[in-house]
Order: C-alpha cells, then structure tokens, then sequence
C-alpha cells in the first residue's frame, strides 16, 4: 500500500475533531448533536476522511459504529494532534498573561488526600483563571492518557516505568503505606499481630492491575500466605475509609490518608517491602503548559511542607 500523504492540505482539522467525536460518542447521529452540526454533513465528511485515507474507520451496526483496525490507529493519531494544538494554545495564552489555563492531573490515592488538595488550593490563590481537572483511576488506565496529552501529569506512588517508554518521574517526598483497620477492630487485642493473624479477616484491597496490589501480594508470599478470600477491590479513598471505619475491614493505604480520619488508626504489622515515594509522572519529551508547570511548582513546595512537618 503506497504512503498516504496528509500534509498536502485535504485533511483537515475539522475532519480530526469529526473522526474522534463518534469514536467518543459511538454513532454518527450522537457525533452530529454533540458538534451541533447535521447529520448529512457529518455523514459526508467521514466519508472525505474514508477516500482521503482509503480505507474504512468505523464499521455501521444497528446500535451505532465500531472502529476498524484503521479508525483505532487514526483515532489514537487524531487524539494527540488536538491535545498538541490545544496545549499550544494554552502555551501562547499562558505566555502571553500567564492567568488563564487548564491543568489535567490524573490522581491515584497516595498524594490525593492531603498534597494534591494544598496544592491546589495554593495554586487557586496564585492564579484563579487557572481550571483544574483532577481524574482518578488506576497507573496503567492513565498512562495512555498521559502519552496522548489529554492529561498533564498523574500523581500518586511512583510506579515502575522500566518498560514504559516516553516517561519521567519526580520523586516529592516518602510516605509509608500502613496496614490500618478501626480502632476497635477485634485485632487490636493481639499482642503481638503479624499478616498470618490478620488474613481471616476481610479486606479492602487495590485492583489487581495496581503496583500496590502486587507488592502486597509480594508481602504475603514472603511469609508462605496468599491474600485473603473475602476481599473487596477498590480505588476510591472515601470509599476505602468508609468500609474500613463501618466494618472490620483491613487496608493497606498511605500513611497521611489514614491520619485523616480520627475513627480509623495503622495496626501494628510493618510492610518494609512496600515502596514509599510519591511523586509525579510525565511525559518525557513534551515540556509541561505553564499551567502544569504552575502546578507541578505547587505540588514542590506542598511536599517539602509535609515533609518538614
């Protein structure tokens, strides 16, 4: 198949934001309502895009459409050339006043709690123009997020990137990952607990796709367990807290998480081989808008904060 050439002016930017909006949206009818534009016309544009590039992209069902190999690959293109010329124009308007902007972070639970709000809030008072989007989900669910620029930075334990290509981490401070259950848990009266004495009870863990989960899978293996039958997986920290603040639910969660909630204390049972630091994870070769940079100075100072406190 002979090269396509995309830069002799027959693509164009709408047929970009066209082609990822019914991937967003799932049919062309949806695409049309969200774009306020006709159905015809968005109908007659993907098509432009089908005969410029030569192939199919999505394919037509009862229910909607699906992409084809070729429109996941277009899409996925289509996503990083609007989130670049977005965060250009963020760039230009950022350079030229500084005020105005949008931050995205993807949060994970380490760091949500007390660093992630401070910082916010410092950089609010900085600069109020600023908007700052907080998503929450799992590493490896914001890592392509992050590749393709729809997020600025993820915050949360620093997982391993060894085999992730295209990324940087900054470490802020350590921050230990506690064992913690209700204050009075029925394992409180052991006198001396180790995770053998805790695995009859039931437990919040993290999903099974999250470093965390794996290190504590890790830390029972090391002492010939496997995790505990009745468990819960989950990633929300209110939701964490609830359930083990209501039940005698055990978790393992960062140690300045579990301080905030006076109904809920760490237990005595130490997890050495959990690791500790929390920082930001970024694109490698895509400078930060200066509304990330804002934010990342932010997150710098809130951190040496919670650490000399």
């Amino acid at each position: 198949m002979r090269a396509i050439d995309l830069l002799n002016g027959r693509l164009k930017l709408r047929h970009l934001v066209l082609v990822v909006a019914i991937a967003d949206q799932g049919s062309v009818l949806r695409a049309a309502e969200h774009l306020h534009l006709a159905q015809p016309a968005v109908t007659r544009s993907l098509r432009e895009v089908e005969t410029i590039l030569g192939v199919e992209l999505f394919t037509r069902g009862p229910r909607g459409v699906t992409p084809t190999m070729f429109g996941d690959a277009f899409v996925e293109h289509a996503r990083a050339v609007l989130a670049e010329l977005r965060r250009a124009g963020e760039r230009i308007t950022g350079l030229a006043d500084g005020e105005v902007g949008t931050v995205t972070i993807g949060t994970l639970l380490a760091g949500s709690n007390v660093l992630l709000p401070r910082a916010i809030a410092a950089l609010k008072k900085d600069r109020p123009g600023i908007t700052v989007i907080v998503q929450e989900a799992t590493f490896d669910a914001q890592v392509p997020r992050l590749l393709d620029g729809e997020i600025d930075l993820i915050l949360g334990r620093l997982n391993p990137i060894d085999d992730l290509r295209g990324l940087r981490q900054i470490t802020l401070y350590g921050e230990p990952v506690r064992l913690v259950a209700r204050r009075g848990h029925p394992a409180r009266s052991l006198p001396d607990p180790g995770l053998a004495d805790l695995a009859g009870y039931p437990w919040v863990l993290p999903l099974e796709q999250t470093a965390l989960r794996s290190e504590l899978e890790q830390a029972f293996r090391a002492e010939g367990l496997v995790l505990p039958g009745n468990l819960v997986e989950c990633t929300s920290v209110l939701t964490v807290r609830t359930l083990v603040r209501d039940t005698d639910m055990i978790a393992a969660l960062p140690e300045l998480v579990a301080r905030t909630d006076a109904d809920i204390a760490p237990l005595p049972v130490p997890l050495e081989t959990v690791r500790r630091q929390v920082g930001v994870t970024l694109p490698a070769h895509r400078a930060p808008t200066p509304s990330a940079r804002l934010m990342l100075d932010h997150l710098r100072r809130e951190a040496a904060e919670i650490t000399a406190g």
